[in-house]
């Protein structure tokens, strides 16, 4: 049973790799700190928040608009990760845990969003 955003597995898993990516943020360079170790962690956070936001609103229009957030929230922070490693910051095997979650993060995002679009009580 849903009682709070979580109970739900789409902010868990959000914050499974909301985690990760801080904990990759951390082996950015120094010089990076307000660059895009910054941008890593709050396209990371945004994530889970907005899910959270997301359930905590009215209206089912706003809860999927809330989602669609998270889920490019997701995708900038999957952008950021790709940037460190093209830059030579992070190794890619270093990111194939956050690569993981993200994945799974998005597709509950998805299910959750298609769920959230069929009409209450419907098919």
């Amino acid at each position: 049973m849903i009682r709070s955003y979580r109970d739900l597995q789409a902010w868990q898993k959000a914050m499974d790799f909301a985690v990760e990516a801080y904990q990759l943020a951390k082996k950015l360079p120094t010089e990076e700190r307000y660059g895009l170790a910054s941008q890593l962690q709050r396209a990371a956070s945004s994530v889970p928040a907005n899910i959270a936001e997301g359930h905590g609103r009215i209206h089912r229009a706003d809860y999927v608009r809330f989602l669609s957030v998270a889920r490019g929230s997701l995708m900038e922070t999957e952008t950021h990760l790709e940037l460190a490693v093209r830059l030579g910051f992070l190794r890619q095997e270093e990111t194939e845990k956050a690569a993981a979650l993200s994945r799974e993060a998005g597709r509950i995002l998805n299910g959750l969003i298609s769920a959230l679009r069929k009409p209450p009580g419907g098919p």
